[in-house]
């Protein structure tokens, strides 16, 4: 007999969710059903272990929940796979300064960009704003007064709005590709093609399904989070790298908008889509789901996780991040409060400092080249 959760897995795939990686032989299957990342692979890490209740993805790495193995990246991992990560470092190479027709000069930008839904923004800048006029205790804030960023050649704008959930980004005519390059890029004197690197992180509104029901919000994010990584391959043809995050924690919420566990499972949606493209560049076939993510055919950028944000509420996870009731916005236990968005900006700036993947365009007195 098979595994309950092979089982599960396999229910799934027919009734259209994710496509299971593990049909191919090349690939060792766990217990929890995921797939682990063939030139990694290890014994079963969940044989005899029952399923955990909601924890950090950073924490729950090799054990499962739902079915479903932890981790950020393949075989339970939290670090990016070394094929992956060269590959991410040599994105990295190819971000440098261009004027506004794509062409590399001395004198040029190169963009990074938000794309996501009000947290997002909140997170990233504020509910609106060029670079200079955002919330102290944003991200854009934080990097613009460290000496360490990069403030010649590196332009943060804030693409992230309020109300524009996962759909409004997947697909290449959008108007909101068209807000950002109406609103932002030309205002600054900037242009599609200097945007070289994003941070994505985007949500449905409303979700109804959660794990391990096969047409769960996660599984949609998966596919969404496939098809933004192409229309931002479409839109800003000189994009390389793609930084992926997921929910901070929704257990405060007092409205449907995204509560737990949709918060929470978020991340397996990031997850998953990055899996795939590991996978695909391994390889293995393509996830039906996520489609097609090769970045050696320009059918979309690198992606590798930003920041994991999510922990549970009060339960301090192994770095020590807690989520409180007063980081949340009163009206709806939802929205970042100041104390969050500070949190939050902090994270993207400490990883943005000091990913291997980042640091040479992200840093002052840095060359990629």
């Amino acid at each position: 007999m098979r595994p309950p959760s092979m089982t599960r897995r396999l229910n799934a795939h027919r009734q259209g969710a994710r496509p299971l990686p593990w049909i191919v032989a090349a690939v060792i299957v766990t217990a929890c059903g995921g797939a682990t990342d063939p030139a990694t692979s290890t014994a079963d890490t969940c044989v005899g272990r029952a399923d955990t209740t909601k924890a950090p993805l950073t924490d729950l790495r090799s054990g499962c929940y739902l079915s479903f193995q932890g981790g950020l990246y393949p075989s339970g991992g939290d670090s990016l796979p070394s094929a992956h990560l060269a590959a991410g470092v040599a994105a990295a190479a190819q971000i440098q300064p261009m004027n506004v027709n794509g062409v590399p000069s001395a004198n040029g930008k190169y963009v990074l960009v938000s794309i996501g839904m009000s947290n997002t923004t909140q997170e990233f800048c504020s509910d609106g704003g060029l670079p200079g006029t955002c919330q102290t205790t944003s991200f854009v804030s934080q990097a613009l007064s460290d000496p360490a960023v990069n403030h010649s050649t590196l332009v943060l704008v804030n693409g992230a709005a309020g109300g524009r959930t996962s759909d409004h980004w997947t697909s290449v005519s959008s108007a909101e590709y068209d807000r950002i390059r109406d609103t932002w890029l030309t205002p600054l004197g900037l242009s599609e093609k200097q945007v070289q690197a994003a941070w994505v992180k985007v949500a449905n509104a409303q979700p109804t399904r959660s794990l391990p029901d096969t047409a769960a919000d996660a599984y949609q994010m998966e596919r969404q989070i496939g098809q933004i990584a192409r229309a931002l391959k479409q839109r800003y043809p000189n994009i390389r790298q793609v930084f992926l995050s997921s929910r901070i924690y929704a257990g405060y919420a007092t409205s449907p908008l995204n509560p737990e566990p949709y918060a929470y499972e978020t991340g397996f949606g990031v997850k998953w889509a990055i899996e795939s493209q590991v996978s695909e560049m391994a390889g293995m076939v393509t996830d039906g789901r996520a489609g097609s993510l090769r970045y050696d055919t320009g059918a979309a950028p690198w992606l590798a996780w930003g920041p994991y944000l999510w922990a549970a509420g009060t339960q301090p996870r192994s770095d020590g991040l807690t989520w409180v009731v007063s980081d949340f916005n009163p009206s709806d236990g939802t929205h970042p409060a100041t104390a969050a968005r500070q949190k939050v900006g902090a994270m993207l700036l400490a990883f943005f400092k000091s990913a291997p993947e980042t640091q040479c365009w992200f840093l002052a007195g840095r060359t990629c080249r």
